[in-house]
């Protein structure tokens, strides 16, 4: 733990203890008490304060924000951008950034099950609103955000939903929930989501599936919700993914109005059920036609047919903060990026040990489509392994679509010197390999037939390696121009430059 000449650094598990550690390290997290609505203000101010990712451009990687004045709800926050910073996750997270894949690998391994605690330790239950009362509207009781004049209605975009099966286990995953009325919301499901897999089951018996869901979290909570199979199964609680990052279990508590645990020390916790053979349409009340904007950088097509999920209770702490995200932005890399790091460098770490260096996906794909590999080559056989290793990354991972592989000597974090290795160490015709009709992701606007008529699917897509590495017998004519190392520092304090001592 840092000395409190460094900031004082006590342990996070939630999400107040996160915004407090933030709050020792300048540039980092800001607050406005300026009036701001929540339907598409919010979301204009911080495209230009923080947003970052694949959202329209102007837009920059900035600080995390809170909105304490929000219209029409007092006594509520906002906050947004809070993982939209590798820098920022490194924090919370005690990792430098550039060690936060193999600190997600070592929670792969490390994983700490949640534990049950009592309504006293219950946070998140501070103030309770049923459904039965007459006067309940969940609109009125929180300023669920609108990101464009295009949305299908406001969102909830950072709503950890936990559910349950009898047989199967627990699961947490986020998803599209858009605010119909007072007590409904609807729910995308992306093919292969685990809680879907719940529901549909809840379903063929004619029965509801109960859900929480939880926001305002650890951003530890958040991040682990994100794995997906293989790396976990269905059935697998994700929830272990945040105790192995934090070495310290996520603490359950009982809904008040459903038979479903809910997180104890979230901030907002939304209680409720996805009725069976319900189905609505998501732009009911707009008929925008669009969804909300994607993390490709799309506006989503809204949903003709959507479960529905009633509302049964909504219980917050005090002086709740609701955490929201802009949907195509740098949070998005963060929460489905280091997943993906973490689970691609497991599986490659089991497979070939001490091959694989780095992994990163990168923003340009919002952490899900385009990842960049670092290998060590030592011998001419590796000019195909490395190829091997791009192959068992997209078996890890489906949802990814390019892959670009990188020498040691190459930033794996600088997309400018990725280029140069693209530009300079790579020839298209031999070095690009591409794999046609694969399943991908949906939301992915090019994954489709209408696109490519030799896609037998939407969510179909041709994915491609670049290999970007130099052939081993050659690696001598392409050692990089070498300086000395000099301490800049004298020279330019004003600077703050770091040198390693």
């Amino acid at each position: 733990m840092a000395s409190k000449g460094d900031g004082t650094r006590h342990p996070i598990n939630d999400l107040r203890s996160a915004l407090e550690r933030l709050r020792h390290h300048p540039g980092q997290l800001i607050e406005t008490d300026v009036p701001i609505d929540p339907d598409g203000e919010l979301a204009g101010v911080y495209r230009r304060v923080g947003a970052g990712g694949t959202v329209e451009r102007p837009t920059r990687i900035g600080p995390a924000m809170i909105f304490n004045n929000v219209k029409g709800y007092p006594g509520s926050r906002v906050l947004v951008g809070l993982v939209a910073s590798r820098k920022r996750v490194g924090i919370m997270f005690d990792t430098p950034p550039d060690e936060l894949t193999r600190k997600i690998f070592d929670a792969i391994n490390h994983g700490m099950s949640p534990i049950d605690v009592g309504p006293e330790e219950a946070k998140c239950q501070e103030v309770i609103y049923r459904a039965t009362d007459p006067d309940f509207d969940m609109r009125k009781i929180l300023p669920a955000p609108t990101n464009t004049d295009e949305d299908a209605g406001p969102y909830f975009c950072m709503g950890l939903v936990l559910a349950s099966d009898p047989e199967l286990g627990t699961n947490v995953t986020i998803h599209r929930l858009c605010v119909q009325d007072k007590d409904r919301m609807t729910i995308f499901f992306a093919p292969g989501r685990h809680i879907d897999a719940f529901r549909q089951r809840a379903e063929a018996k004619g029965e509801s599936l109960k859900v929480t869901i939880n926001m305002g979290l650890d951003p530890a909570i958040h991040i682990g919700a994100e794995f997906e199979a293989p790396t976990t199964p269905l059935g697998y609680d994700e929830l272990r993914m945040a105790g192995g990052i934090r070495q310290e279990p996520v603490k359950l508590v009982d809904g008040v109005s459903v038979a479903a645990k809910a997180i104890a020390y979230a901030e907002v916790v939304i209680e409720g059920e996805i009725l069976p053979d319900v189905r609505e349409e998501e732009d009911q009340n707009t008929h925008t036609g669009h969804a909300m904007p994607e993390f490709p950088g799309y506006d989503g097509d809204a949903n003709p047919s959507l479960p529905v999920i009633k509302v049964t209770a909504i219980t917050t702490r005090k002086n709740p903060i609701l955490q929201t995200l802009v949907g195509p932005g740098e949070e998005h890399v963060s929460l489905a990026g280091l997943p993906t790091e973490g689970s691609i460098y497991n599986a490659l770490n089991d497979a070939m040990p001490g091959f694989v260096t780095g992994v990163y996906a990168h923003s340009a794909g919002g952490g899900k489509f385009l990842s960049i590999l670092q290998c060590k080559k030592t011998n001419s056989f590796d000019d195909g392994r490395i190829r091997q290793a791009a192959l068992l990354a997209f078996g890890v991972y489906s949802e990814l679509k390019n892959l670009i592989l990188i020498d040691e000597d190459v930033d794996i974090f600088d997309t400018d010197d990725v280029l140069w290795a693209m530009t300079t160490r790579m020839q298209g015709d031999t070095d690009i390999i591409t794999i046609p009709a694969v399943s991908g992701h949906v939301l992915d606007p090019s994954q489709n037939p209408d696109y490519n008529p030799r896609l037998p699917a939407k969510g179909t897509t041709a994915k491609t390696i670049f290999d970007a590495t130099v052939p081993f017998h050659l690696k001598d004519k392409f050692e990089r121009a070498h300086f000395r190392d000099i301490d800049p520092r004298p020279y330019a304090p004003e600077l703050n430059l770091e040198y390693p001592v």
